[in-house]
């Protein structure tokens, strides 16, 4: 079979999605920018990159299932979209504690399990789910947020065992302090002392992120699966 170099990347009308998609199609991949709720942000990233944009709420299963058969099948499948929610884990009702969980793990699994078939197909295939820093080592106050992008990384491990033998890869990317909206909520004070706790002595952009995406999808990560890379600027350390 021809090589598929159609490149899904959910959560892509901003942030690290966004500037992977820009990446990604720089690197010749024919990308689909999907968004749930800016319309506008991934209409327009869209126009300026020559692309697909399709709407989907990675929480509901008819929608992803909908979703794949608008665009068909997928060559790379990169799994950006999430949600965050700040506080102590006595604050976070079972509703908040299951949104986080629908956007950021279910809608990983459910993209996932509607890609996969063709890749096993084909025989060929690179998956890239985006966990954080917070699910390598967890977060006070974030413990939702936490547990959910740890999630990921199970999912990443026990995925490139299952699928290794078909030639697919899947890997995982845990990005530290990245300016995005989800940074939104904290004060110019905060974000400095994040700096100040990052080796490198800055945070990190979205375009910092997007590079090692894209060298994951790459071939010159053949021989890479089943890794938790991180780009947090040593943060963890």
């Amino acid at each position: 079979m021809s090589i598929n170099k159609t490149a899904l990347i959910t959560g892509s009308s901003r942030g690290i999605g966004a500037a992977a998609a820009r990446r990604l199609a720089a690197d010749g991949w024919d990308v689909v920018i999907h968004y749930n709720s800016s319309e506008a942000a991934a209409l327009a990233l869209a126009k300026e990159l020559h692309a697909r944009a399709v709407r989907a709420d990675v929480s509901d299963p008819a929608q992803v299932e909908a979703m794949f058969r608008e665009i068909g099948s997928v060559g790379l499948l990169v799994c950006c979209a999430g949600v965050s929610e700040y506080g102590l884990l006595t604050d976070t009702d079972e509703a908040a504690w299951r949104r986080v969980f629908a956007a950021n793990t279910d809608g990983a699994y459910r993209c996932c399990r509607e890609a996969i078939p063709d890749m096993v197909r084909r025989k060929a295939g690179c998956i890239v789910l985006i966990s954080s820093v917070w699910g390598v080592y967890g977060a006070s106050c974030e413990a939702a947020y936490s547990a959910s992008k740890a999630a990921l990384i199970g999912l990443t491990k026990a995925l490139a065992k299952e699928l290794g033998p078909s030639g697919i890869r899947v890997n995982c990317v845990a990005p530290g302090v990245i300016e995005t909206d989800m940074l939104a909520q904290f004060s110019p004070e905060d974000k400095y002392a994040l700096a100040e706790d990052t080796p490198l002595g800055r945070l990190g952009t979205p375009e910092d992120v997007a590079g090692l995406i894209a060298y994951l999808a790459s071939d010159s990560a053949s021989f890479i699966t089943g890794q938790i890379v991180g780009c947090d600027g040593g943060f963890g350390l």
